[in-house]
């Protein structure tokens, strides 16, 4: 018996699917920007790391229109902004303390070049939490990033 080949729609879809399934941010805000359909989505982003800690990170959503008139299907804007706050008690768990930090946060902007990342960084000299939301590329370094800071105030943060 033959079974018919999915549809090149039906493999985007699945794609998207795929993509979405993987962000552990929830969408808490939408704000249209354009009469195409573009949309700022903001959304809310526990740190897995430290409890107590909430960021919320904008982003560019391109439409369908959008896509179709710029002939790029595949790819969003490297744009994002981020602010973190303390939304409890803050405890920190086992994170990253090194200069590099760890990677919090990474979401597709691309099919398979580029991501949305925020990675936190302990500034132990200054009993702070950095959050930087960047864009993380494969082929190409991006400038375009945004930055956060989460002071731990009276927080358990011993070594």
């Amino acid at each position: 018996m033959h079974r018919p080949s999915p549809t090149l729609p039906a493999l985007f879809m699945g794609l998207a699917l795929a993509m979405t399934a993987a962000a552990r941010a929830e969408e808490v805000g939408k704000v249209g920007v354009d009469w195409i359909g573009n949309d700022i989505l903001i959304e809310a982003l526990p740190d897995p790391g430290v409890q107590g800690v909430t960021c919320h990170l904008a982003y560019f959503d391109r439409s369908t229109i959008d896509r179709l008139v710029q002939g790029n299907w595949f790819e969003d804007p490297s744009n994002s902004s981020i602010a973190c706050r303390q939304t409890g008690p803050v405890t920190l768990g086992d994170i990253d303390r090194s200069p590099e930090g760890e990677e919090i946060f990474s979401q597709r902007q691309s099919l398979l070049l580029k991501s949305l990342s925020v990675t936190r960084i302990y500034d132990a000299k200054n009993d702070t939490l950095i959050y930087i939301a960047h864009a993380r590329e494969v082929t190409e370094g991006s400038a375009k990033m945004s930055i956060s800071t989460v002071p731990l105030w009276n927080a358990k943060a011993a070594e």
